[in-house]
């Protein structure tokens, strides 16, 4: 009983659900404008690093090795502390956003690099002959293949950036987690953190059966073409 109303205290989840369910918002909000401005972003990325002249295929290299390698969290750091002493400021949502869409967009770039040079070289050659010009083929014909071997690793990838959205609250971001430390220092017990896990849960763990459905079909396509 003790650890009942310790740890899942129900009284104390009502009274502060409205906080946790602001927060939940928060997090979807922030999450859907990385994957999205961020995947964009890798994409792009992704074809300068294989298509564009030698001196911007070398920036996109060192783009990618980068954000790979530095930890979000002292990105974060980074963008939302020091930006401004150079007359840079950026909002909470807008430093996060940041932060989070050049990691991931580092990731989608290596991503959709994988896939494309996985397509045999007789596709583009083939376009070609065809009189296709190069936007059309990269529109039409290498892109649509690459996305079909991307997606089971971009989308686990789109998880993991998922999770890392509780790093906004370092930058007092409200947040889920934000919003979850917050109401357990109002009411000085463990159970809203407890009850922000299980709302990541509840959305993340079928993300995460998602990602292993899409990587069976995608293989088993494989072995049928």
């Amino acid at each position: 009983m003790d650890f009942i109303s310790t740890f899942l205290n129900a009284e104390v989840i009502l009274r502060i659900y409205p906080m946790l369910l602001k927060g939940s918002g928060n997090t979807v909000a922030l999450a859907t404008t990385t994957i999205v401005a961020g995947g964009i972003a890798g994409v792009l990325i992704c074809l300068v690093r294989l298509y564009a002249p030698k001196f911007f295929r070398g920036l996109a290299i060192a783009y990618v090795d980068l954000f790979r390698a530095i930890p979000i969290l002292v990105l974060l750091v980074i963008i939302y502390y020091a930006l401004p002493f150079i007359g840079i400021r950026l909002n909470a949502f807008m430093a996060a956003t940041l932060a989070l869409g050049l990691v991931f967009s580092s990731f989608t770039a290596e991503v959709f690099r994988a896939g494309i040079q996985a397509i045999p070289r007789g596709q583009t050659e083939a376009a070609a002959a065809l009189g296709l010009s190069f936007p059309v083929t990269i529109w039409k014909v290498i892109l649509p293949q690459a996305m079909r071997i991307a997606i089971p690793p971009q989308t686990s990838n789109a998880i993991a950036i998922a999770k890392d959205t509780s790093l906004a609250s370092v930058v007092a971001m409200p947040d889920l987690l934000k919003q979850a430390t917050d109401a357990q220092a109002l009411t000085a017990n463990p159970s809203p953190l407890i009850a922000a896990a299980i709302m990541y849960l509840i959305v993340l763990l079928p993300a995460v059966r998602l990602v292993s459905y899409l990587e069976t079909k995608f293989r088993n396509d494989g072995r049928t073409t």
